[in-house]
């Protein structure tokens, strides 16, 4: 903010899991995938191109009345986490109860 009237913006991307070989590698299985896709309501991974057309919106002229802003491109994950219904694996800490 201290150089917003310099016409300095200053703006995050806060990107959601993106289909990459690094997570694909690691969600090695359908079960795997299907437990994080569970909690994107687009229901999808997002791909590197989506992130990338937010970071050009925010260069852009017409995002020029954006400053301090964190953009998601998350396809909703930090709106609206899902959690499965069922229950729960592990017990709470012994020095809790």
């Amino acid at each position: 903010m201290v150089h917003a009237r310099e016409g300095i913006r200053v703006n995050s991307i806060c990107p959601g899991p993106l289909k990459t070989p690094l997570l694909m590698d690691f969600l090695d299985t359908q079960e795997k995938r299907d437990r994080r896709l569970v909690h994107l309501p687009m229901g999808r991974f997002g791909e590197a191109v989506e992130v990338a057309k937010g970071a050009l919106f925010l260069a852009s002229d017409d995002s020029s009345y954006m400053t301090g802003t964190d953009f998601k491109v998350d396809g909703g994950l930090t709106s609206c986490y899902v959690t499965p219904l069922g229950e729960q694996v592990l017990p709470p800490p012994a020095s809790l109860v």
